[in-house]
């Protein structure tokens, strides 16, 4: 795919592509950061739940609703790119689509359409169209991706369903709670204080491939607590050359309305637009 079309699919979370991936800085280097208001946790401390310890109750306090729209900036840091604020308008219906629009100066340069099964979206600019099965990312990056990780990045809510067993272990000033998905380990770390997930690591085991989420500037919609900041971090290994690459995201959001009606998914794709990709 064209770098254009990196672009956009970055800008909606489409995060995974290879061109974007930034190589892991050697030792002793920083690591470069979106925004120096994130405090990274040391995972080191947080990954491994001793056997001896007791679980606790947690009842984790998530968004609710039927419909979501909101305002948002979005941000990347790559080897290949590196440009702050784009413009995204989003539109979710829960579990079964994330609409997104793109703007550029005064006008919009591309629309996304993601469900349950596929990725659609349209390079207005270049009158173009991408279609992508979760199953096509999956094996051409190494990584097992799905919807319900995508619905995560946006809203911050657990992206494997909590069981009624689920068991969580106090660690500092969180709550860490791990579930398996496939060949994917997520740990789930909780805040003591307002019981919200504040930080996600989804890796892909045996290749260690990994997704790292940090949410913060938490916020009351609807009368439960919405992040609207969120930082992303992307490492995986190429299957070219077996090194780990990276990509640094950062969406915030400046308006979240939660809305019992739908507020509409216009989508359409022109006949004049050509397909690409496969």
């Amino acid at each position: 795919m064209s770098n254009k079309i990196t672009v956009w699919f970055l800008a909606i979370g489409c995060i995974w592509l290879t061109s974007c991936h930034k190589k892991h800085l050697s030792k002793g280097t920083t690591k470069p950061s979106l925004d120096s208001g994130f405090v990274s946790i040391d995972s080191s401390k947080t990954d491994s739940v001793a056997e001896n310890r007791e679980a606790v109750p947690v009842k984790v306090q998530e968004i609710a609703f039927d419909y979501l729209v909101a305002k948002s900036k979005f941000s990347l840091r790559s080897s290949t790119q590196d440009f702050e604020n784009t413009n995204v308008n989003i539109r979710i219906k829960k579990d079964s689509l994330i609409w997104l629009s793109v703007t550029g100066v005064g006008f919009e340069v591309g629309r996304g359409l993601i469900t349950p099964d596929s990725i659609v979206f349209l390079d207005k600019f270049h009158k173009e169209y991408f279609v992508i099965t979760y199953e096509q990312l999956s094996k051409q990056y190494n990584f097992e991706l799905n919807f319900k990780l995508l619905q995560s990045i946006i809203i911050g809510n657990l992206p494997i369903q909590q069981t009624s067993d689920a068991k969580f272990y106090k660690e500092n000033e969180f709550f860490t709670l791990r579930q398996n998905s496939g060949k994917i380990v997520v740990d789930n770390y909780i805040g003591e204080k307002n019981q919200k997930l504040e930080r996600l690591k989804a890796v892909e085991m045996p290749t260690n491939n990994t997704i790292t989420l940090d949410y913060e500037d938490f916020k009351e919609v609807n009368s439960m607590l919405f992040p609207f900041s969120s930082l992303i971090n992307l490492d995986v290994q190429s299957k070219k050359d077996n090194q780990f690459y990276q990509t640094t995201m950062r969406i915030k959001h400046s308006k979240v309305e939660l809305v019992s009606q739908s507020p509409g998914f216009p989508f359409s794709i022109p006949s004049s637009y050509a397909r690409k990709g496969k």
